[in-house]
């Protein structure tokens, strides 16, 4: 049995945009590709949470700073036969005030996690999906703003970067998936399907790789 742990936010949790809940096993992308991979093999384990960061610390929320938790969670859950990393859409907010090479560095920290705790697990890092342009407006959400939109698109060409340089798998989820026009910010149901298919793709590349 390999075991791949999902480390993210909201979108990994599988938050209904606007209604808030949680989308059952079957749409979340992160069940549907514990599926795509098959349960008698692989056990994919589901560590998202609404509104964590990677380095950040919530002034109205516990625990979401994600380095902050990550290494207990790797070591209660080893052996890890790969970790994904898919955080950096919080960062973006507005009270935090960081750019793109600032939450790349959040995450070159939590790749040096799993290097401490979980040595021997492969690592994939996911850009996440772009924040839509009107997520900042009242109606959707104000702790967020056009700049935020700005550095969620910026991401990608960083991580990419981090990754190479810290040898490590990369996706970029917003070549695959959006958000969904309810909220400018949350996967919909087509938009878990999508990201679904392409780790899996990667999933299947990487293990072809490593042999």
């Amino acid at each position: 049995m390999k075991n791949i742990l999902c480390f993210g936010d909201s979108n990994t949790y599988g938050l209904i945009p606007k209604e808030g809940g949680r989308y059952p096993w079957g749409i979340r992308w992160t069940s549907i590709l514990n599926e795509k991979l098959g349960l008698e093999n692989y056990r994919v384990i589901e560590e998202g949470l609404c509104g964590r960061t990677t380095i950040f610390d919530d002034p109205l929320r516990d625990g979401r700073r994600g380095t902050e938790m990550f290494s207990a969670i790797l070591e209660s859950h080893n052996p890890i036969d790969t970790v994904i990393i898919m955080l950096g859409t919080n960062d973006c907010k507005t009270v935090y005030g960081a750019t793109a090479d600032i939450i790349g560095k959040g995450v070159t920290k939590l790749i040096g996690q799993i290097r401490t705790y979980a040595k021997e697990s492969k690592i994939l890092l996911i850009s996440p999906i772009h924040l839509g342009e009107c997520v900042w407006k009242k109606d959707y959400d104000p702790e967020f703003s056009p700049v935020s939109v700005t550095v969620s698109k910026e991401l990608a060409e960083v991580y990419k970067r981090v990754s190479e340089k810290e040898n490590t798998y990369f996706l970029d989820a917003s070549l695959y998936a959006n958000p969904s026009n309810t909220d400018q910010e949350h996967l919909g149901e087509e938009g878990h399907s999508q990201l679904a298919e392409a780790v899996w793709n990667k999933i299947r590349e990487i293990e072809i790789k490593a042999g």
